[in-house]
């Protein structure tokens, strides 16, 4: 398969061009470090001014969302001690947490003195739901490019779940550990509307009704909701404006406590449920889902295009697969 001679895409991913070089659009326009860094530096800016008049009279000042993985574990660390918010962690419990991830959980939140909560869904409504993510398209092919259908799902529950505890707690940040390579720095720090998450959550929550079940609605942003305009916080991914560096990001939360899972595939640390979505992605678009941000990651310079080759031709753990499977009663080979 013809794949990009400067990052990593292949000529199976959706709207691909190359030139008569072998060069992929994408790094055809890209504009170079430098530029990127000039950026950076006022989103940082912003950022730290935000900070600086919006910190909250009440009991935190973020929610992080806060998955166990690495990149969230830093970005723990970082708006706790680094910018010193007092900050609530937030876990989506997918049912499919591995137990090295949860005692990272565990022990990051008890070193860096956090106030922690899980989100649990009944997982007979998390089951329904992967499950027809797994069999049939749920949402509009353009988000396919970015993840799979099943990480679409689950992440819009992890994203509207933890903006309805923000507006009802009227907490004014809400911090997410996406990589830069998934998230566009104009996307970095974003100020939550009523009317723009109401029409955000529309594009998406019908098709996880119908998979799911009405019982799937208390996640989500219900009317009353909407009706406190005032309440509705920056979205804000530090990680796209600050330095990210995967061996220095692990060196440090090492310090923490944390320790990799061993059954998770190369593009998780903290999810099983992740290298399904990537076997069953895989199989029906002929491209692995985390494609696109490996890219980003190599054009940008944090990631070497042999390592990241590396991350997407490794296999899944069969056990893990078949773990997977067995949970939500799947029975195709």
């Amino acid at each position: 398969m013809k794949i990009c001679r400067r990052c990593v895409l292949p000529e199976s991913f959706p709207g691909i061009i190359f030139d008569a070089e072998g060069v992929c659009q994408y790094c055809l326009n890209f504009k170079g470090g430098l530029d990127l860094d000039i950026k950076k530096k006022g989103y940082r800016a912003k950022f730290e001014a935000l900070v600086g008049r919006c910190r909250s009279s009440s009991r935190h000042d973020a929610i992080v969302s806060y998955s166990g993985g690495k990149d969230s574990t830093y970005v723990l660390s970082l708006i706790s001690r680094d910018y010193g918010l007092k900050a609530l962690a937030v876990t989506f419990d997918n049912g499919f947490i591995p137990e090295r991830a949860l005692m990272n959980i565990r022990a990051v939140v008890a070193e860096l003195g956090i106030e922690h909560l899980f989100v649990r869904p009944p997982f007979r409504l998390l089951k329904r739901l992967f499950a027809a993510c797994s069999e049939r398209p749920l949402f509009p092919p353009t988000t396919l490019t970015r993840a799979s259908t099943v990480c679409t799902a689950c992440m819009a529950l992890v994203k509207f779940s933890t903006l309805r505890l923000a507006v009802e707690r009227k907490i004014p940040f809400l911090v997410f550990g996406w990589s830069p390579g998934q998230i566009p720095l104009a996307s970095s720090i974003v100020k939550n509307t009523s009317a723009m998450s109401r029409l955000r959550q529309k594009a998406i929550i019908q098709p996880i009704i119908d998979a799911a079940g009405d019982e799937i609605k208390s996640f989500f942003l219900e009317e009353s909701h909407f009706q406190h305009a005032d309440d509705f916080p920056y979205s804000i991914s530090p990680l796209a404006f600050l330095d990210y560096d995967e061996k220095h990001i692990r060196e440090e939360i090492g310090r923490l406590g944390w320790k990799a899972p061993a059954e998770v595939d190369p593009n998780s640390t903290n999810c099983l449920l992740n290298s399904f979505a990537n076997i069953v992605h895989k199989e029906k678009h002929a491209f692995h889902p985390y494609v696109f941000e490996l890219a980003k990651l190599v054009r940008e310079g944090y990631v070497k295009r042999a390592d990241a080759l590396v991350k997407l031709e490794e296999p899944e753990k069969p056990r893990t697969i078949l773990q997977v499977r067995r949970k939500l009663g799947l029975r195709k080979a």
